[in-house]
C-alpha cells in the first residue's frame, strides 16, 4: 500500500528515508559479521516504509538508544524505532507501540532480594544502561534505590560484576542470557515493559 504525497513530504522531506536504528538492541537489529550489513526488525520496517513512500532508504546507525533520542536534535533522522517514554515525548513523536519486550532485573546468586519490592530499598545499586527505556522507566519511579548509569547495556552489565552492585536491570531476553556467564538469577517484572514504537520529530505526522 503506497502512502499519500503528504506523508513523503513529512516523513521525508529531503527525497530520501533516513532510518536511524540503535544496533546496542540486538532485538531489534543485528549486524551481519560477513558484510557488515545491518538486519532486523527496525531496519526492516524502516525499508518497508520506504519502499510505501516510494523513496530510497538511508541506515542511520547508532551506539545506543539514548545516542539515537539524542540525534533528533540535529535532525539526525526521519523516522527511528525507540522505547516510548515520557522524557522523550517533548522531542519526539511516537506512533502506537508496535511490540511490547519484558524488562526486569538480575541479582547475584544468593542475593537476599526475591520480589521486586525489595529492589527499591536504600543501599541498593542498580546498573542499567544511561537513557535506555528502562533507564528512564526507573528514573521516574524508583524512591531509594540508587541507579548507576554505564554506556551501552553491555556496559552495564560489566559494571554490575565488576562492582559486585546489587541489582542489574535490563532487557529480560539479554538478562536471560547473562545469567550463563554470571553466577546470577533473573528476577523479571510486568510492570515495567519497553514499548518500542516508530518515532519522528515533532510536527511530523505519524500514520500507521
Amino acid at each position: 500500500m503506497a502512502l499519500s504525497p503528504a506523508a513523503k513530504s513529512e516523513l521525508a522531506p529531503t527525497g530520501k528515508l533516513r532510518v536511524g536504528i540503535n544496533y546496542g538492541n540486538f532485538l531489534l537489529v543485528q549486524k551481519d559479521a560477513a558484510s557488515g550489513e545491518y538486519r532486523g526488525i527496525a531496519v526492516d520496517l524502516g525499508r518497508e516504509l520506504g519502499k510505501r513512500l516510494g523513496v530510497p532508504v538511508d541506515v542511520v546507525p547508532f551506539a545506543t538508544a539514548g545516542k539515537l533520542a539524542d540525534a533528533v536534535k540535529a535532525g539526525a533522522w526521519d523516522v527511528a524505532f525507540l522505547g516510548n517514554e515520557p522524557q522523550r515525548a517533548g522531542d519526539i513523536a511516537f506512533s502506537p507501540a508496535y511490540l511490547e519486550i519484558e524488562a526486569g532485573y538480575l541479582v547475584p546468586a544468593g542475593s537476599a532480594i526475591r520480589t521486586m519490592a525489595e529492589v527499591d530499598r536504600k543501599g541498593v545499586r542498580i546498573a542499567t544502561a544511561v537513557n535506555s527505556a528502562y533507564d528512564l522507566y526507573l528514573s521516574r519511579n524508583l524512591k531509594n534505590a540508587t541507579l548507576v548509569r554505564v554506556e551501552g547495556i553491555q556496559g552495564s552489565y560489566d559494571t554490575f560484576v565488576k562492582d559486585k552492585l546489587e541489582v542489574l536491570s535490563g532487557l529480560k531476553p539479554r538478562l536471560i542470557t547473562d545469567t550463563g556467564p554470571s553466577p546470577a538469577r533473573a528476577s523479571s517484572t510486568d510492570d515495567s515493559p519497553s514499548c518500542s514504537s516508530r518515532s519522528a520529530p515533532p510536527g511530523t505526522a505519524l500514520r500507521c
